[in-house]
């Protein structure tokens, strides 16, 4: 990046940080240690790494980094300990982007691997389609019901989250979605890691929040980050996976009404991974049922089982929070 280029982008990161209401982390948030519900062994996950969860018309479904031409549902049931990962439908993947720059990589990736060449990491729907959203190209692929075949919706936001001073990390673009009403939500993972709202008509990428800190949350030295969205009764919940948690947030300021964390849970012996240096949380959904959270064990054997490389899926229990303590949504 030349000079001047780099200066527009400071002068742009600088502009969207004054566009926003402060972010101090502060002390009135609670931050609760979650208790779990339920955590299902998923069958058919191993070597897929689920990353997006959904419900979708009553159906909780999902997408995984090395599956780039079908996505999943699944079925979890109280009482048992495993849930089938089932192919809910195959498609045709988009083609390469032609109205946005594309780099090398992805361009080989899309040419030697169909499995890799997407990187589906949120998924998302209303009435008519589901919305996946690639981290290879920071982009959203629309299927309708028949789910036959993928094609790029008109927003992009790559070249806008580049000027604002997001996604410039490896590895750490788009990560997570959710569609709130007619907005759509989507997480910038790190570094700094932050949120965009895509408003209808917004085909470019306009509105770019940082996510305020919350003080009792702990991320261990690890990058600040936001893997996952959901949205429910009103509020944009956000899985902060290297803090281990799950906050409640009001869509008016993004503050935090309340947080919990799980790393007791995910750490425990019963559920703890080989190895565990990052949290591993990676898809989130949440419903009158509780806070489901999927975690990718990136191929990672269990510690009890090294021939066990299935992901989990976590049920964690809504919060007992005051109701007069929260946020508007």
């Amino acid at each position: 990046m030349n000079r001047q280029l780099k200066k527009r982008s400071l002068f742009a990161a600088l502009i969207a940080f004054l566009a926003i209401p402060a972010t101090a982390a502060t002390d009135s948030t609670e931050v609760v240690p979650a208790e779990l519900v339920q955590a299902w062994w998923v069958d058919g996950s191993e070597g897929l790494d689920i990353s997006g969860l959904s419900l979708c018309w009553g159906e909780l479904v999902a997408v995984a980094d090395k599956a780039s031409d079908r996505f999943y549902s699944l079925t979890p049931h109280l009482g048992e300990t495993s849930v089938a990962l089932v192919e809910r439908a195959r498609f045709t993947p988009p083609g390469l982007p032609d109205d946005q720059p594309v780099s090398l990589k992805a361009r080989a990736l899309h040419v030697a691997s169909v499995d890799l060449s997407m990187d589906f990491e949120g998924v998302t729907c209303d009435e008519e389609h589901f919305y996946l959203l690639s981290e290879r190209h920071n982009r959203l692929a629309s299927l309708d019901a028949r789910a036959q075949v993928a094609r790029w919706t008109p927003q992009k936001w790559l070249e806008s989250a580049w000027r604002a001073g997001y996604i410039h990390d490896f590895n750490g673009g788009s990560e997570g979605l959710v569609k709130a009403g007619e907005d759509f939500w989507i997480a910038l993972e790190r570094n700094p890691r932050g949120l965009l709202q895509l408003k209808p008509g917004d085909r470019e990428g306009h509105a770019f929040f940082q996510v305020p800190p919350v003080a009792g949350l702990d991320f261990r030295g690890f990058s600040e980050d936001v893997a996952g969205l959901a949205y429910y009764g009103g509020y944009l919940y956000t899985l902060e996976r290297n803090a281990y948690a799950v906050c409640q947030r009001s869509l008016t300021n993004l503050h935090a009404n309340w947080c919990v964390t799980y790393r007791h849970i995910e750490r425990s012996p019963e559920y703890r991974y080989r190895t565990g240096r990052f949290g591993k949380g990676e898809g989130l959904e949440v419903d009158k049922r509780g806070i489901f959270v999927m975690l990718d064990n990136n191929g990672v054997a269990r510690m009890k089982d090294e021939s066990d490389t299935r992901g989990l899926l976590l049920l964690l229990s809504h919060p007992a929070i005051d109701v007069g303590k929260r946020l508007s949504p």
